[in-house]
């Protein structure tokens, strides 16, 4: 079973919730971006990262704004269920941007990063890094991916959401509107191509905003085998 949850933050009570807990050989978690797990490189993230690495499940997260990308893209690259991942060890690997994973009889489109509205409280190579924002090249290369897939995917797995539905959930809350390129770019990729579902963490809820766009922050979101399209949801 594959299962999607949101933003990790590096906390360790993640590592003890229930549904956590339940996950068994042969699943897979994904991650919608800010594991936080692989940050400092201090004693407990090294005893985190064994863990999970060691575990029977498999956890596959993409990239937010609070990873430390130089860790990440010093691991060893390689191709796994048809697309490219960083294997960090183990069980436990970064699925990279602009990639088209098979999973357990259906396709996942995954594209990380972001932009952090904090940048200027932070400094780079210690607590952000500029490689956080894709690249120009980044995105074109998986919009050739989704090309070459004849713009048909099943789910789309990212840290950011399309400009629209970003807009909606800031405006919701009264926040100040601050789409950025990687929002605009999924927008225009969302529009082009056929889906079924689209999650993404970065704004940390736990709510449906369209039919075919869902936040998901603490859930564990279970996706259904194959063509079935009835998703059910275990809370935390």
């Amino acid at each position: 079973m594959v299962y999607v949850t949101g933003d990790m933050h590096g906390e360790l009570e993640r590592l003890y919730d229930k549904n956590f807990r339940k996950l068994k050989s042969g699943d897979v978690l994904l991650v919608c971006g800010d594991f936080g797990y692989i940050f400092s490189g201090d004693k407990t993230e090294r005893e985190v990262i064994d863990y999970l690495a060691t575990r029977r499940f498999v956890t596959a997260f993409i990239d937010g704004t609070h990873d430390n990308l130089d860790r990440i893209n010093r691991s060893r690259v390689t191709y796994w269920h048809g697309g490219m991942v960083h294997r960090i060890k183990g069980n436990l690997i970064h699925l990279m941007r602009g990639q088209i994973f098979n999973i357990d009889g259906n396709t996942f489109f995954t594209f990380g990063g972001g932009e952090s509205t904090d940048r200027e409280m932070r400094r780079e190579q210690g607590n952000w890094w500029s490689d956080e924002e894709p690249t120009a090249l980044e995105m074109a290369q998986g919009a050739t991916v989704l090309d070459d897939a004849g713009c048909k995917v099943d789910y789309f797995i990212t840290h950011e959401p399309p400009s629209l539905v970003k807009s909606a959930m800031l405006l919701r809350h009264g926040d100040t509107d601050r789409v950025n390129k990687l929002n605009g770019y999924f927008q225009e990729i969302g529009t082009a191509c056929e889906f079924k579902h689209w999650y993404f963490g970065s704004l940390h809820e736990d709510r449906v905003i369209t039919p075919h766009h869902t936040c998901v922050f603490k859930k564990m979101i279970a996706i259904p085998k194959g063509e079935k399209n009835t998703e059910n949801t275990a809370t935390t």
